[in-house]
């Protein structure tokens, strides 16, 4: 697969040029007519657009003019709003650009021959009325959420461009690159040793949690900008705690794109988005997207083609906002997903004998590699939320928020009955409604209040239907098989927060943010709790930032996920239970946070980060069964503790980042679902601490790029020490081995006849195909195996409309 890379050497070619014109992109002809011809008597000219911000401005049209004013050629900005005219005759020249809603620019340069002259054209926005008001709410908005004592990684539009997938990529594989955050399987993330614990808002707005994990929901192209806020966190951050992700809409909109994107393992994802403003400040924004590959979980063996692991998956998202008055917003937004998944087989597994004997014979003929178990998944979501400032003292948020979420797992019952003697076919479906407000009050210049109210009620249902034998007092299967229906439904799980907050600035370097926040929960448990909260930052010089902070978390379990099986019911039947089942509790934690960044030069920032978690009820999940559905426990208390570096570096055409964690994660006395545990890794952990399953002593993500020749080459390199799996006679006393994950890719824009500009992407996905564990099937709360994914090439193409 890589052997066009000699032959595009030899022509000074991409690779994603050569591809472009085996495909009959743009002619071989076409192109060659543009290829560099500078000599000694030539030179060039090159520099990039950027805005006011002094941030890239990307896909506008650059024309060059000599002193005369006659056109001598005309290009297309890059992704980071480089351009570049080679082949100059010395002398003066003119870059002109014209761009609606921006003033236009007319930038004198003089070429000289055999040099290359470099030069950054500004552009200014015509501020209209729309414009100023559109820049005024979001730094409102912003406002009411201050990160004072917090950890925060920030994902702008450079950054997802630059990664090798670029806005293909998945969102859990995009907060993947930040530090302290540990892969695991099913798109499932930790961030700083908690099981999963994350909480997804868009726009400041929280969005309910679903069943099946939430980042494979969303869709990374419709974000602006996407944040992780981690650490002792604010009193207006409650729920889920462990990060914070954020998501950021554009707030104005400008057309659109149509691409493909597919390759190895069947992968096929079209993908169309648009988007306009109106000039009476109307946006309307729509993306959309499918996806077909033959990879869709995790496959319990290294294979490069997996046993029946075909999936089909389609995302939408819908926006509307609009100004009803000058200093007021309202704002719409819908999104929806469903996923269809088989479940990948494991060859070479045999029956058990007596189970065959029930289902009509000594011996079956059942290959588990023709088992046919599927999972189906769906999530809509939807918010309308009232933004505004009174004045310039006064901002606040309203929203109404609302999701439902379902899960369906369908067993191929003949061989789940022959392999496990019991086929469940499970449904869940979640629906939540709710509603949260946020307000701010700058009461003078040294102090601004925040005050806010959540409230949240969710419906569930938890439907079992499962195929048993039945077993004689001895636990021999004496017949069967038999269905033992378990619906356990459970509506008015209620959620209320409500937090009060000062900001204080106590002088112009050091600013102190505490509050308090109250939750109540009313739902398969009762439990509440006042959590006291301090952030404080201090600005230690022009380069250097301090933070430190504590907060009193209280993290209800997730209800959803709460199967409260009736144990009794599968008494004297292959699915017996034994043991306690004790209910999930809410979990309760000490946190402390402190972290430095520092500036070393304009290019260059490093940060440290080291935190410290006292937890009671320490809440995690367990895959116990053939569906992809987590059940939550809690071990009576635990301790997380860890530190994080960070290190970024941009200069010009070069970027380059490195994210490295050290953490550790235990848990001691397994005290809530309690018959889901082996009994003899239940009684051990009742008076030893054990690492959680989900702990990773090391992990980190690390990615260069740069621009040369308009094209821009990323790699990136996800590297751990593996997830933990069971020692020889500890639970999760061990772990799996060292591993590290490299991502490439070069991207550019072509003019294609016909077609005009298009962008090409070729990324390589596991560059080395190295093969890896991330689960090896043991551990507390552990299914099967799964392997990372194996090579792949994958081909980009996108037009913008």
């Amino acid at each position: 697969m890589f052997t066009l890379n000699p032959l595009a050497r030899a022509l000074r070619l991409p690779s994603v040029l050569l591809l472009s014109i085996a495909s009959g992109f743009i002619s071989p002809a076409s192109y060659a007519a543009n290829l560099e011809t500078t000599s000694a008597d030539e030179g060039a000219v090159e520099g990039h657009l950027r805005d006011s911000a002094g941030s890239p401005f990307a896909k506008a049209e650059v024309r060059l003019l000599d002193s005369d004013g006659t056109l001598i050629g005309s290009t297309i900005a890059d992704d980071k709003g480089h351009f570049h005219f080679h082949g100059l005759k010395a002398g003066s020249y003119h870059i002109v650009l014209s761009r609606s809603g921006y003033v236009d620019s007319d930038t004198v340069v003089v070429v000289t021959a055999g040099q290359e002259t470099h030069t950054d054209v500004q552009l200014v926005a015509k501020l209209t009325t729309v414009t100023v008001t559109a820049e005024r709410l979001e730094h409102a908005r912003n406002s009411l959420s201050p990160s004072t004592g917090s950890s925060q990684y920030v994902f702008d539009q450079t950054t997802i461009a630059n990664l090798p997938q670029g806005k293909n990529t998945p969102m859990n594989q995009l907060l993947l690159q930040a530090p302290g955050v540990a892969n695991d399987s099913f798109g499932q993330l930790h961030v700083r040793g908690d099981h999963a614990d994350l909480q997804y808002r868009i726009n400041g707005i929280i969005i309910p949690e679903g069943i099946s994990g939430f980042g494979q929901a969303l869709d990374t192209r419709f974000a602006n900008q996407v944040s992780l806020l981690t650490g002792a966190l604010p009193a207006q951050y409650g729920y889920r705690t462990a990060g914070i992700v954020n998501i950021t809409t554009p707030n104005t909109f400008d057309g659109g794109s149509v691409s493909v994107y597919g390759g190895s393992h069947g992968t096929f994802n079209p993908s169309i988005e648009y988007g306009t403003t109106t000039k009476d400040g109307v946006s309307m924004y729509g993306t959309g997207q499918f996806l077909n590959s033959l990879v869709g979980v995790e496959a319990p063996t290294d294979s490069y083609h997996p046993i029946h692991d075909q999936t089909q998956q389609g995302k939408g998202f819908g926006y509307l906002s609009f100004y009803p008055a000058e200093d007021m917003k309202v704002s719409v937004l819908a999104g929806t997903s469903f996923g269809k998944y088989q479940i990948p087989n494991n060859p070479g597994q045999s029956p058990d004998a007596d189970f065959c004997a029930q289902l009509g014979g000594s011996s079956c003929g059942f290959d588990s590699s023709n088992l046919n178990d599927r999972q189906y998944e769906r999530n809509t979501y939807g918010l309308v939320a009232l933004q505004g400032q009174s004045g310039t003292r006064l901002t606040y948020q309203v929203a109404a928020f609302s999701r439902i979420s379902s899960v369906e797992f369908s067993p191929d019952t003949e061989g789940e009955l022959a392999f496990n003697g019991v086929a469940a076919d499970i449904y869940r479906r979640s629906t939540t409604a709710g509603l949260q407000s946020d307000i701010g009050y700058r009461i003078s210049d040294d102090h601004t209040l925040r005050g806010g109210v959540f409230f949240s009620n969710e419906n569930d249902v938890s439907n079992n239907t499962s195929q048993v034998f039945t077993t004689d007092a001895g636990g021999n299967v004496n017949g069967g098989p038999v269905t033992i229906i378990d619906n356990n439904p459970k509506s008015g799980n209620h959620l209320f927060g409500v937090y009060a907050q000062d900001e204080w600035d106590i002088t112009d370097d050091l600013t102190l943010n505490y509050g308090l926040r109250y939750d109540k929960l009313n739902a398969y448990i009762n439990a509440s709790q006042l959590s006291p909260r301090f952030g404080m930052i201090w600005n230690a010089s022009t380069a250097t930032v301090v933070h430190a902070g504590y907060s009193r978390y209280f993290t209800p379990p997730p209800n959803e996920l709460i199967s409260n099986a009736t144990i009794s019911k599968f008494d004297n039947t292959t699915n017996a239970q034994s043991g306690p089942n004790d209910p999930v509790q809410a979990e309760r934690t000490h946190y402390f946070d402190i972290g430095a960044t520092h500036q070393f030069t304009p290019n260059l920032n490093i940060g440290v980060d080291s935190y410290y978690k006292i937890i009671h009820g320490l809440l995690d999940e367990g895959q116990f069964g053939s569906a992809l559905i987590y059940t939550p426990f809690n071990y009576a208390k635990g301790r997380i503790y860890g530190i994080e570096m960070t290190t970024s570096y941009r200069d010009g055409a070069f970027s380059a980042y490195n994210n490295m964690a050290l953490s550790r994660a235990q848990g001691q006395g397994i005290d809530s679902a309690q018959f889901n545990i082996d009994p003899a890794a239940l009684a051990y952990t009742q008076s030893h601490y054990i690492y959680l399953d989900h702990d990773q002593r090391f992990s980190g993500s690390a990615g260069v790029s740069y621009v040369y020749e308009n094209t821009t080459y990323s790699l990136t390199d996800l590297y751990a020490s593996g997830l933990r799996t069971d020692g020889a006679t500890v639970p999760n006393g061990d772990r799996l081995p060292f591993y590290n994950q490299l991502d490439a890719s070069a991207q550019r824009s072509v003019i294609t006849p016909g077609l005009g500009k298009i962008d090409l992407r070729l990324a390589v996905i596991n560059l080395l195909d190295r093969q890896y564990e991330i689960r090896d099937g043991e551990g507390v709360g552990v299914g099967a195996p799964q392997f990372g994914p194996r090579a792949g090439v994958f081909l980009g193409i996108k037009k913008d409309l």
